[in-house]
């Protein structure tokens, strides 16, 4: 079965809202495939193949400076010039660019003190709490209790930076929280950044190991910055830079007390070594938090918010960048070529930790409720079997039938509920036929598969089969 979307004259996606839309370009696209792709042999066919597949609107100067000489070479006609002019003006519109001073307008006069305010920076620190990700708990580890926790040690590159947090193509903060100040907020904490930075050349394991041997609990806030993985700057290898892989090991290897090792980064690590070391009792992967960010994973860590976030790529083993060229960026597996697929759709090798995994201080179960033939799936959470309250992800996914080298699995949707504790909730998905159970074949079209699909919420499953 062909599933075939509504497309304009222009080959685009024609929305069921009628609010008016334009498209824009990444800065220097159009200058990118001409200049370096050599997807044209002008300029001016640059500038027309780019208007005429809908674009309306260049971040940078190249439709400036060669549409008028794509017109006058007759390679876009005005009609396709006036539509992109149009969208972008009825846009400007919209925002009130036509209706005088805009600062006596109501958003005319808003600064810093309307930003800084107390409810936006709760949600600044709600924000990173909800995209903490706890990857590994053994049992007495986490949340550690803020009464019994009489001394902290504080120890990694990453542990009291600030602009590390916000990443990049940021805005500015109104104030700081390093992880180090949000520690030190629920207990007496000593600090050793035992790297001079991520690179950590050389680590001063001693100077850790020693603070360590005497705290109650260890912290290790370890992981990337910009100077390591950024647009334009590709990391050479999945694992943690530098040193700090020795530093973790001999720091769990000297530490009395649970070990929680935090990583602040972008991308995934290759951190099997931690994952199988019974003395790092804990595993937290914290993203670049924000400038909240060190009052969040204090609220983690000492149990005042239960984690709820879930990954969200897989994070794969070296052996795997290793293995499959950069270069080569196709999805679907190659047995014959010893190729594993790229994404958690496709790849079929061992990872790290998978796409959408997360755990909670809490333990959540499902049932199935009522399950229509093919449209509506509503599903039940059981009830959160904890003692605290907590928010949890509901991650619905589809695994069709092995036709046109399918994917393994695809994410359908995901709903995020807050659960008291030994409280439920009905979450429903609807599912579309067209959008959610077909696959594309190998020329590009999509199809529904016919067969046996399965769909699966954690360890909940359901199948059904979809006939003509």
């Amino acid at each position: 079965m062909l599933c075939q979307e509504a497309r304009d004259e222009y080959g685009l996606l024609v929305s069921n809202q009628s609010t008016t839309r334009y498209i824009v370009t990444d800065c220097d696209s159009i200058d990118v495939y001409y200049k370096q792709q050599h997807y044209t042999k002008t300029p001016e066919e640059a500038a027309a193949k780019a208007i005429l597949a809908g674009l309306d609107l260049n971040c940078g100067s190249f439709l400036g400076k060669y549409t008028q000489g794509a017109v006058q070479a007759g390679l876009v006609n005005e009609a396709a010039i006036d539509r992109a002019i149009s969208n972008n003006f009825a846009t400007l519109m919209r925002l009130g660019f036509f209706d005088g001073d805009p600062s006596n307008k109501p958003y005319g006069k808003l600064g810093p003190k309307d930003v800084c305010t107390s409810e936006n920076q709760e949600l600044a620190r709600e924000t990173a709490r909800q995209g903490i990700v706890l990857l590994k708990n053994s049992p007495g580890s986490l949340p550690l209790s803020p009464t019994a926790i009489k001394s902290l040690a504080v120890i990694g590159p990453n542990s009291n930076v600030t602009k590390t947090m916000i990443g990049n193509y940021e805005g500015t903060p109104c104030k700081y929280t390093t992880i180090l100040q949000g520690l030190s907020a629920s207990a007496a904490t000593s600090y050793v950044p035992a790297c001079a930075n991520v690179a950590c050349g050389t680590a001063q394991v001693d100077d850790a190991t020693k603070i360590a041997a005497s705290a109650d609990a260890t912290i290790l806030v370890v992981g990337a910055d910009q100077s390591i993985e950024a647009e334009s700057r590709d990391r050479i290898d999945l694992y943690l830079p530098g040193q700090q892989t020795l530093l973790v090991t001999e720091v769990a290897k000297a530490s009395k007390g649970p070990v929680i090792l935090v990583i602040m980064s972008g991308g995934g690590f290759d951190i099997t070594f931690a994952k199988n070391n019974t003395k790092i009792t804990s595993i937290l992967w914290v993203g670049y938090p924000g400038e909240a960010g060190g009052a969040a994973v204090a609220d983690v860590v000492f149990g005042h918010y239960n984690p709820c976030g879930r990954l969200p790529m897989t994070w794969y083993p070296q052996s795997y960048v290793d293995k499959v060229p950069m270069t080569n960026m196709n999805m679907r597996p190659d047995a014959s070529k010893g190729y594993p697929g790229r994404t958690y759709r496709f790849y079929t090798g061992e990872t790290v930790y998978s796409f959408g995994d997360g755990l909670s201080y809490s333990t959540f179960n499902h049932k199935l409720v009522r399950a229509p033939k093919l449209v509506s799936i509503p599903l039940e959470e059981g009830h959160n079997a904890g003692s605290m309250s907590g928010s949890h992800t509901v991650m619905l996914f589809s695994s069709p039938p092995a036709v046109h080298k399918s994917p393994q699995k695809h994410l359908l949707g995901f709903e995020k509920v807050f659960l008291s504790a030994q409280r439920e909730a009905l979450v429903k998905f609807n599912v579309d036929v067209c959008k959610h159970l077909s696959v594309v074949d190998e020329l590009g079209n999509r199809k529904v598969a016919l067969g046996e699909h399965v769909l699966h919420v954690g360890s909940l499953k359901h199948s059904f089969s979809v006939r003509i």
